[in-house]
């Protein structure tokens, strides 16, 4: 028989990435959240300056502007950083083939151990809510209460807060056993259901 394992059991790191809106989108803000021991940690995140202008219609998603990050280093001098940080049993990220796939241009050394998509967990496990948007399951769940004004939706310190925070809710129903690591896994993997990113 074999052995059912704890979801707590791994470490994660919630990870989300915003972009210039380029074809092949730079790495404009990264936000790391660590999940230890089932618990949620301190974000850490990055902005920094794209090889290419930063465009329009990405500014008016996320509000980073060229401007902003005109003096900033570019993303290699925090590569060492960034690659401790993802030192981890897992990725999660919602819609996370757009997360991973930034990440990966960026860091082409980088191997990703084991990825679990709160998109297609969501979708698996809440079935029929009316959108599997972050923002509406956010509200859904009521995840941003008590979070301070400073953090704005689309910015990777927020996204990557409220992904953790819908992570857990995943694992962890209210009123209901936690879930075993060997479901999640296979309700966060598989194909043809990603939304088109938006945040590029």
């Amino acid at each position: 028989m074999s052995k059912v394992t704890d979801w707590k059991s791994l470490t994660y790191v919630v990870v989300d990435v915003e972009g210039n809106g380029q074809q092949r989108p730079e790495l404009v803000e990264l936000a790391i959240v660590p999940i230890i021991g089932g618990v949620i940690d301190d974000p850490v995140s990055w902005l920094v300056r794209p090889e290419e202008p930063i465009k329009y219609m990405a500014t008016a998603i996320h509000g980073i502007r060229n401007d902003d990050v005109a003096d900033l280093p570019p993303f290699a001098e925090y590569r060492a950083d960034v690659l401790s940080m993802l030192d981890a049993d897992a990725i999660v990220a919602h819609n996370a083939h757009v997360d991973v796939s930034v990440l990966h241009r960026q860091l082409p050394d980088w191997h990703c151990r084991e990825v679990f998509d709160t998109l297609k967990l969501a979708r698996r496990l809440m079935p029929g809510l009316s959108s599997y948007k972050l923002g509406a399951l956010v509200d859904a769940f009521n995840l941003g209460a008590g979070l301070t004004r400073e953090l704005k939706p689309h910015r990777a310190t927020y996204d990557a807060l409220m992904t953790a925070a819908l992570f857990v809710q995943l694992a962890t129903p209210e009123g209901d056993s936690p879930r075993r690591l060997e479901e999640l896994r296979i309700q966060a993997v598989g194909g043809g259901d990603d939304e088109v990113p938006t945040l590029f």
